[in-house]
């Protein structure tokens, strides 16, 4: 099908056809995707969400791909057209059978059955990269941190998970920065949500002190409103005001400083839950990154993203 078809088709969701709530995350690698999904999955239940990496559909493995031209950030090294029926059937409703990509042995694996339960978040490089494939979604976020905390990250991480070294990682980072700029990048422009952690430099802190969120939310999906629920006093930890995105377009831009008090974020966590009107309590597994560290940014980030999964639920329920 084209990307008009899909969104005619997923247009038609009601409870005679339900079909699953579709969010997308892209980024490029080591922006933090998997971390912020992981808290989505857990504050849901994997008895209602499927969590799929778009990334299990590159080509070669990554002895192959020391001979390519090019890397897995590129198109060509991966089975976007596979990636892409696979998102309308997860779309409609419809199993698949996912191939594997195993990051830590850097492996193909062998395939796995996966079914689309209510809510299915796809997290990788490029699941915004074709109009196909933004057609399956309903809500759509990319991940921006400064390149200085990615590449912090994606050290961290490869050398302590996946056994390179930090020459090594630093030498794909290079090898790799012309596609990113060409292929994972403008992703960003199709981002309903664009979220963006880093550090407030107006009060000195570096990459090193806890990171604050700043969210760009834009007019192409309806957000909670948070007007009455933050103001636009910057010398507050938490404030909403009124930006140009890059395209000139005006967004609302949330800011959720690492400093911020968490009575202050409870009070603002339940505000946006009363809008839903849901039974259930405020999820207390939000902005875990382990078990005895909560980082408040996150929480509110994961929240928010939580929002739009269940009130796109309730619009479908509604029609």
């Amino acid at each position: 099908m084209s990307d008009k078809q899909v969104s005619v088709v997923r247009e038609g969701r009601g409870e005679e056809r339900p079909h699953p709530i579709m969010l997308a995350i892209a980024g490029d690698s080591g922006t933090g995707k998997t971390t912020l999904t992981a808290g989505l999955v857990q504050a849901l239940g994997r008895d209602r969400i499927t969590s799929v990496a778009a990334d299990d559909y590159h080509r070669y493995d990554r002895e192959e791909r020391k001979g390519l031209p090019f890397t897995p950030l590129h198109p060509k090294c991966n089975y976007i057209d596979i990636m892409e029926q696979h998102l309308q059937c997860l779309a409609l409703g419809q199993p698949i059978l996912k191939p594997i990509y195993d990051h830590d042995t850097g492996q193909l694996g062998r395939p796995e059955y996966v079914e689309p339960r209510e809510f299915v978040i796809v997290e990788g490089l490029l699941p915004l990269h074709t109009k196909v494939a933004r057609a399956c979604f309903d809500i759509t976020v990319y991940l921006d941190p400064p390149e200085e905390i990615r590449i912090a990250w994606k050290l961290n991480r490869d050398t302590k998970k996946r056994g390179y070294t930090q020459e090594q990682v630093r030498a794909e980072l290079e090898k790799r920065e012309p596609e990113s700029a060409e292929f994972i990048r403008p992703q960003r422009a199709f981002a309903d949500i664009v979220v963006r952690f880093a550090p407030i430099e107006s009060r000195g802190e570096t990459p090193a002190d806890p990171l604050s969120a700043y969210l760009l939310l834009r007019p192409t999906i309806s957000h909670p409103d948070l007007t009455n629920i933050l103001g636009d006093d910057v010398g507050e930890a938490m404030h909403m005001s009124l930006r140009r995105d890059d395209d000139g377009k005006p967004v609302d831009s949330v800011h959720i400083h690492s400093y911020a008090d968490r009575e202050d974020t409870r009070k603002v966590e339940q505000a946006i839950w009363d809008e839903l009107g849901v039974e259930e309590p405020v999820p207390e597994s939000l902005g875990r990154i382990d078990s005895d560290t909560r980082d408040e940014p996150l929480a509110l980030t994961q929240l928010i993203l939580l929002y739009h999964l269940i009130q796109a639920k309730g619009a479908i329920g509604a029609r």
